[in-house]
């Protein structure tokens, strides 16, 4: 398959692997999305959108979204070593003790799980390992282009959180609906700027997302471990 093409093959692993039925338990996390419906900054579709850009744009979806592109590259080029860096880089920029949680949770469920059932690695027992770099491994060991990697990783972190806010605020089933299709284009162009990024351009400040991930551990009653 080649690395510059997605062709069928590609498009059906992607599909699967960034599927809700893959078994990383997606499901369970928030992102700290519990705690902003909580105090009331998240409560109808326009702010869920709102609340969703920024973290896409400002927050943990640009960085992840340069972090896979050199950890794309890096397996990409057989640099294992490398790539370990990159990962230790990607934990060590986990705001809160739940967001390295739900980075590595779904990390380690991700390569085990892909590794099982489609060989995307050395089959290995699998430590801690953020779940953007263990997507770009395997993505780059079968050859996946890496832009629609990235378009297809950032489109399930978005719809991973509408998720959430329909279960949480509560949103209809149409209304997440047209919060995923209000932010096709925004995806589309950040999965373009991070397929030219380097480790240079990490930086953000989401910083109200990074709080409530923070705030959420400590909330009394909740849904989510994240």
């Amino acid at each position: 398959m080649s690395a510059d093409r997605l062709g069928p093959s590609g498009l059906y692993r992607l599909m699967s692997w960034l599927s809700p039925a893959f078994p990383i338990g997606a499901f369970s996390h928030s992102h700290g999305l519990e705690w902003a419906v909580h105090d009331g900054t998240v409560r109808d579709a326009a702010t869920c959108r709102a609340w969703i850009a920024g973290i896409l744009n400002h927050g943990a979806g640009w960085q992840e979204g340069v972090l896979l592109a050199a950890a794309w590259r890096t397996a990409r080029a057989g640099e294992r070593e490398e790539l370990e860096e990159i990962d230790a880089l990607a934990l060590a920029l986990a705001p809160s003790h739940e967001r390295r949680i739900e980075t590595t949770s779904q990390g380690a469920a991700f390569e085990r799980t892909a590794c099982d059932a489609w060989g995307t690695g050395p089959g290995e027992a699998v430590g801690e390992r953020a779940y953007a770099v263990a997507v770009a491994a395997a993505a780059a060991r079968h050859g996946v282009p890496l832009e629609a990697t990235l378009l297809a990783y950032l489109h399930a972190v978005a719809s991973n959180l509408v998720s959430a806010a329909i279960r949480l605020v509560p949103l209809g089933q149409t209304d997440g609906q047209l919060v995923v299709a209000a932010l096709e284009a925004e995806i589309s162009a950040l999965a373009e700027r991070a397929a030219r990024s380097t480790l240079d351009d990490l930086g953000g400040f989401g910083f109200r997302a990074d709080i409530a991930s923070m705030k959420h551990e400590e909330q009394h009653v909740r849904l989510f471990r994240t």
